[in-house]
């Protein structure tokens, strides 16, 4: 167990919002994000919402509780929308971020979201203009995005 007692510091926590990939072809973000996150020195903790072996699972019901407890007791929400529309072999979007979208609306009047998407993303329009409305700064490259999710994580 660990104890936080009145006026000792909040431990830091980061979680690494945006879309999955959808199949087995398309790469997630994820590890390239951790891995700036070290370089960075960060030495807080890390809400990862893909399993450890960044393979898929069935336990839709089990992810979603997971995910809204650890949104809710993050410290900064990093959202980054690599928004892929292009049709997998399947038929469907490869990254289509469709729930990353209610996430961030969910969530942007927070006062923890960070806003992050590579120039030329699809459809970003609308979470660009509300993190704007919302004071929520924007960020054009993952790294920048970590950067200043850690600066204001503490």
């Amino acid at each position: 167990m660990k104890t936080v007692y009145a006026l000792q510091p909040i431990p830091k926590s980061i979680f690494l919002a945006g879309p999955t990939p959808r199949d087995e072809e398309t790469p997630t973000w994820r590890p390239e994000a951790l891995a700036i996150l070290k370089s960075l020195g960060f030495d807080g903790t890390v809400f990862v919402p893909e399993s450890e072996d960044w393979k898929k699972h069935d336990r839709y019901e089990d992810q979603v509780e997971w995910e809204w407890r650890a949104l809710e007791r993050a410290g900064v929400i990093a959202f980054w929308v690599p928004r892929d529309l292009t049709p997998n072999g399947e038929g469907s979007a490869r990254m289509p971020a469709f729930t990353t979208n209610v996430e961030f609306g969910l969530h942007a009047s927070s006062g923890k979201c960070l806003l992050g998407y590579p120039r030329g993303a699809a459809k970003m329009t609308y979470l660009d203009r509300l993190a704007r409305e919302r004071n929520i700064p924007v960020y054009g490259t993952l790294d920048d995005l970590l950067r200043a999710a850690v600066d204001r994580a503490g």
